[in-house]
């Protein structure tokens, strides 16, 4: 337990020397940078890009938030002043700084709840494997116009209508099932709704590994930058590989496709499922323990 020089903060856990957080932070915005700096230039010009789309507007986390360094709850920062950070939570003491936990927004604690919840859940759920990458296919089924309508699709409508029609949809989450056209829907296994949300939600499905970075980002700046940025690279990783086995043709765009409507390409989605979902299992631990020391602290 760290203790100030006037009166012990009880949830700080560790201290940061003034070279090491500061590292971190340079460290950090460096990193996002380069994953993101050429999209947004391109973004800048009005260029539509699919995968990078996805991640900054149905994820709505703004860029300059992301690239921002938290130490998160719980670190003592040596030799800084709240002054230097963005965000108001922070607090100083002694000529050093904190995220000091009675900044917490109380409307937010129900969320936190609920969100905890789910990551309980679904670290608990047995993954399953065996979707295959079809609820990106159940979105433009029958569909008069595609979401994203200035991109091609591999198939005619006809033969991608046969194809879904020939495969089972055992989608398990809702903010995918959401998007699925109204013919598509009735043919999914699973009943899905907001209401058994948490209850459907399992480790091995994209999306909800991809939600880790919503998760996380949701509870800024308390949960530790590093961990988001490690939630973002996997959704990056996970979009990519859920556009390359959808019905569209990106390959003009440098994606070769992961062709599921073939037993090759279904044996390599699989494959490929089951690695994210490797590296998801330790981000998803990483922030049950956080939310958990965030309502201990609040507690």
């Amino acid at each position: 337990m760290i203790s100030t020089q006037t009166q012990p903060i009880p949830y700080i856990t560790q201290q940061l020397e003034p070279a090491d957080w500061r590292q971190q932070r340079q460290s950090h915005r460096q990193k996002i940078s380069d994953l993101i700096d050429d999209y947004l230039q391109r973004r800048s010009h009005q260029h539509k890009d699919p995968v990078m789309d996805f991640l900054f507007e149905y994820y709505s986390f703004r860029p300059s938030y992301l690239k921002s360094w938290s130490p998160g709850l719980g670190t003592l920062l040596l030799d800084g002043s709240s002054a230097d950070w963005r965000f108001e939570e922070m607090e100083s003491v002694d000529g050093d700084c904190y995220l000091d936990i009675n900044h917490f927004d109380e409307d937010r604690v129900s969320s936190l709840h609920w969100i905890l919840n789910v990551l309980r859940q679904s670290a608990e759920r047995k993954p399953s494997f065996g979707c295959f990458g079809m609820h990106e296919w159940a979105m433009v089924y029958r569909a008069d116009r595609v979401r994203h309508d200035y991109l091609s699709l591999r198939m005619d409508k006809d033969e991608l209508a046969e194809f879904v029609e020939s495969r089972p949809l055992v989608c398990t989450h809702f903010d995918a099932f959401r998007f699925f056209t109204d013919e598509a829907k009735p043919q999914n296994k699973h009943d899905l709704s907001r209401d058994n949300f948490a209850d459907m939600e399992q480790p091995g499905c994209l999306h909800t590994n991809m939600d880790l970075y919503k998760w996380a980002f949701k509870m800024y700046p308390w949960i530790p930058s590093n961990t988001i940025r490690e939630a973002f690279e996997l959704a990056v990783e996970t979009r990519f590989m859920d556009m390359k086995a959808s019905p569209y043709d990106l390959r003009e765009r440098g994606l070769e496709p992961i062709k599921i409507e073939t037993d090759e390409g279904r044996r390599e989605y699989m494959k490929k499922q089951k690695a994210l979902y490797e590296k998801s299992q330790p981000i998803r631990r990483q922030l049950i323990e956080e939310y958990e020391f965030l309502l201990e602290a609040l507690s």
